[in-house]
Formats: C-alpha cells, sequence, structure tokens
C-alpha cells in the first residue's frame, strides 16, 4: 500500500458540489492499493501514520508529536492512481493497482484498522470509486510519501556522483586492441 500523508489546518471532500467530509488539524491521507497487498501491509500502513511524528509537541518543538498525540483528526481518500507506472511512454499504467472490489474491501478494512486503533470518529474518508474534489491547506508544507514494504531507508549502492564520472570515463575510453584478437590472414 502507498500513501501520500499531507499534515494540514484543514481538509475537505466533495463529490457533486456537496461536501461529504471534512477535518479540521490532523491528516489528509491518500491511498493506493496495490494487486499484492494484504492484511500485513494494512496493519503496517495504519501503524506507521498514526504514529509518525510531523507535528509540535506543544512547546514549539517540531517532529515531536503524532496526529494522535495532538488530538487530530485524519481524511483518507482511495487514490488508485498512486499505483501508476510512469516510466513508460506517456500514459500511466494501472496494472499493478488492485482491481475495485478487493480494493474496496481491503480500504474499508484499513479504514476500521485506523478507527479501532484511534477514535472512530477521528476518522473520516471520501466516496470510493467517485468523481472527488479534495481541499486542503498543507501545513509546513509538510508532505510524506509512504509504502507500507518500505518504511526502511536503504543506501545507494554507489553514490549518484561516483555513477556519473564512471559513466562519463566509460564514454571516453576508447577500446583497445586485445590479446584475444585474431591476426588479418
Amino acid at each position: 500500500m502507498r500513501a501520500i500523508i499531507q499534515r494540514v489546518s484543514a481538509a475537505s471532500v466533495t463529490v457533486n458540489n456537496e461536501m461529504i467530509s471534512q477535518i479540521s488539524q490532523g491528516l489528509m491521507v491518500l491511498v493506493g492499493i496495490g494487486t499484492d497487498d494484504n492484511m500485513s501491509d494494512v496493519d503496517a500502513l495504519t501503524k506507521k501514520i498514526l504514529s509518525l511524528r510531523v507535528f509540535n509537541d506543544g512547546s514549539d518543538a517540531m517532529w515531536k508529536a503524532s496526529v494522535k498525540d495532538i488530538d487530530g483528526e485524519i481524511l483518507c481518500v482511495s487514490q488508485f492512481t498512486l499505483m501508476a507506472n510512469t516510466t513508460k511512454g506517456n500514459k500511466p499504467d494501472f496494472h499493478k493497482a488492485m482491481g475495485t472490489e478487493p480494493s474496496k474491501q481491503l480500504y474499508a478494512t484499513f479504514l476500521d484498522k485506523l478507527r479501532s486503533s484511534y477514535r472512530a470518529e477521528k476518522i473520516k474518508d471520501g466516496r470510493f470509486g467517485a468523481m472527488m474534489s479534495v481541499n486542503l491547506t498543507n501545513e509546513g508544507p509538510v508532505t510524506l510519501t509512504l509504502d507500507s514494504r518500505k518504511f526502511e531507508y536503504i543506501e545507494p549502492v554507489q553514490p549518484v556522483q561516483k555513477v556519473l564520472k564512471d559513466k562519463k570515463q566509460h564514454q571516453t575510453t576508447k577500446p583497445v586492441a586485445g590479446a584475444n584478437e585474431q591476426p588479418a590472414a
């Protein structure tokens, strides 16, 4: 599962010109569900969202408090486009997004897990599958990307500068006749 988390002072969702959900201070969470996501992804993402320290602790010290610590609200919106593959061509490929019915069920399970792990009245959501207008005031701005399977930072194998330097040297190096070449007859 993937999520875009935004720290907000307010957020709302409108469907067909009707506001269906709104929150004050808290988190706006856009959620994408992949074809291979399951309950372990729901559990991992729920735990991370509720414990992520992106708020002040009351003493103006930043990065000290979670949404639970500040008694904040959470507005979730299902967004299959987070699973898009955009590496080839100009049209997004959504084959990694879970199908509508199983995704709807897993998303409902995710919302239930958030509600049971925090306070049900603090968890709001949009309308699954609807064309929604999302309005928010991002505080900071603070925007983070989460992936239920990639919560750990992994150092790159080589620094980017070294890779670029090696590539440049490789492009300017001329091939040298090798010992395996046969002399012309």
